[in-house]
This record gives structure tokens, C-alpha cells and sequence, in this order.
């Protein structure tokens, strides 16, 4: 037997040393709660989770954007509303400076009624906005244009490719509301019943009849258009919801510890350890009891 070099003393310290890495790393696990805290613990593994986490963030964010343009949505919808109730009223105050039982000065007050009522669908067109951004009619707010609204492109989704747009004819105005009617529209109406309102007569005010129901027509259409926008943003929302729910249950799967399998192979490690502990004490006790034999 040899005591110059003790090779079991040896064996039992790389032992030792290679179960206290595993212990340590294990130990890392329990402590953060991840399977992977480094590049090492699992490559591959990594890289899918990275790619998992990314995707995740990205339809979190999305599902901000569209949780947004609802509410973008809304606002315009809301303003429109408001609007075809006041078309409603001008069709009525029409209706009645058309019969021949209104007076020369009742249609005169009429038409300030409905000069005053044109004046204010042109004022929630402006005013309608969300962040600066006019809904209903070209610019931002405060531009002055009263044109054909810009188109909204909506981020919902991770790609590029996954955008939702509005219609590119929102116009929501005097100008653009029965603009293709063809004798008069709005803006005409509005021109009429200027002043002290003498320019609504009886016959005029049977005319704009049409041009009432052309708006009203127009507006419902703009109406539909931002209303089939919100389904469709609000269907992707589902199914964006949806698909963060399982990429977090599959990146979880590969990033987070198992408690219940890290805490055995922990226990493992540490018996392993206590006795690799024994093993290297009886080691350096062997040469001792090789020398009493020459006591």
C-alpha cells in the first residue's frame, strides 16, 4: 500500500468537488425559481425561451395597441352618433318649414335653428380627436382642413404584416356628407340658412329633404366602417389573448424549475456530498493505520 500519493484521498476530493458544482447549481435553481440562469445550464434551451419571451412582450404590446384603438374607435363613434341625431333634427325643422302651415317668419326661425345645428356637427367634427389626431376629418387638430380624414393603420400583432386600417372616405361634415347629391348638399344647406334665414323657403326646404337623407345615408356608412374596424380588432384581441396565454405556458416549460424535481435531486446532491465528505476523511485516515503496523 502507498501513503507517498493518497489516490483515494484524491478520487474522493474530484468527487466532492464536480457534486458540490451540481450542488451549487441546483441550489441557484431553487433560489431564483429558473431552470436556465446561464447559457451553460441549457444552450438550446435558452435560445427558445429568449425567443418565447419576445414574442410574448410583443403581443403584450399589441394587445395594448389594440385595446387603444378601441377606444380611438369609440370616441369617433360616440362623435357620429351625436351628429346623426343632429341630422335627425334637421330633417324634422325641414319637414316643418315644408308644410304650408309654417309661416314666412317661423321658417325664418327655423333656419337659424338649422344653420345653428349644421354649425355644430362641422364643430364635433373638429373637436372629435385622440391624442391630437382628428377622427373625423382631415389633420390634426387645430389644422383648419375639414378634407377627408387620414386612414388609421392599427399595429395589432407581431409582424409587420398585422395592421388593421380604417376607411379611406371618413369625412364626417358638412363638405363630405352628401357630397354627392346632385343639386345641393350640407354645405349648401348651411349657406342657405345664413343671416336672418330668408334663404329656406318652402320649396328649398323640400329639396334638402333629399340631401338630409343622403347625409344621414353617408354618415351611417362612415359609422359601419369604424364599427367593422372594432370587430375585427376586437376578434384579434381575442385570439392574441389567447396566444400569449400558451407561449407563456410553453416558455414557462422550459425556463422555470420544477420545485418538486430540483428539491429531490438538491436532497440527492447533498447526501452525495455529506458522503463524499466521509469517504475523503476515511481516505487520509488510511495511511495512519498503514504506519501503526510498524508500531
Amino acid at each position: 500500500m502507498r501513503i507517498g500519493t493518497n489516490i483515494s484521498a484524491m478520487n474522493a476530493i474530484e468527487s466532492g468537488s464536480a457534486n458540490n458544482k451540481l450542488l451549487a447549481s441546483s441550489l441557484e435553481k431553487l433560489s431564483s425559481g429558473l431552470a436556465i440562469n446561464k447559457a451553460s445550464d441549457d444552450a438550446s434551451g435558452m435560445a427558445i425561451a429568449d425567443k418565447l419571451r419576445t414574442q410574448r412582450s410583443s403581443l403584450v404590446q399589441s394587445i395594448s395597441n389594440g385595446n387603444s384603438a378601441v377606444a380611438m374607435i369609440q370616441i369617433a363613434d360616440r362623435a357620429m352618433s351625436e351628429q346623426s341625431n343632429i341630422l335627425d333634427i334637421v330633417k324634422t325643422k325641414l319637414l316643418q318649414a315644408a308644410t304650408e302651415t309654417t309661416s314666412g317668419n317661423g321658417r325664418e326661425s327655423l333656419a337659424k335653428d338649422i344653420n345653428k345645428l349644421l354649425n355644430q356637427l362641422d364643430n364635433i367634427a373638429v373637436q372629435t380627436n385622440y391624442n391630437g389626431i382628428q377622427l373625423l376629418q382631415k389633420g390634426e387638430s387645430g389644422s383648419g382642413s375639414t378634407d377627408t380624414a387620414d386612414v388609421l393603420t392599427f399595429q395589432v400583432g407581431e409582424s409587420s404584416k398585422d395592421v388593421i386600417q380604417t376607411a379611406s372616405t371618413i369625412q364626417s361634415n358638412t363638405n363630405g356628407l352628401a357630397s354627392g347629391a346632385p343639386l345641393a348638399n350640407l354645405s349648401t344647406l348651411k349657406s342657405d340658412t345664413e343671416g336672418d334665414g330668408t334663404g329656406l323657403t318652402k320649396q328649398y326646404a323640400k329639396d334638402y329633404l333629399s340631401v338630409v337623407d343622403l347625409a344621414l345615408t353617408d354618415l351611417n356608412t362612415m359609422r359601419s366602417d369604424f364599427g367593422s374596424v372594432q370587430t375585427q380588432i376586437e376578434s384579434s384581441l381575442r385570439n392574441i389573448t389567447t396566444a400569449t396565454t400558451n407561449i407563456a405556458a410553453a416558455e414557462s416549460v422550459i425556463r422555470d424549475v420544477d420545485y418538486a424535481k430540483e428539491s429531490a435531486s438538491f436532497n440527492r446532491l447533498s447526501i452525495i456530498g455529506n458522503g463524499s465528505n466521509y469517504a475523503l476523511s476515511q481516505a487520509n485516515m488510511r495511511p495512519n493505520d498503514m504506519l501503526k503496523l510498524f508500531q
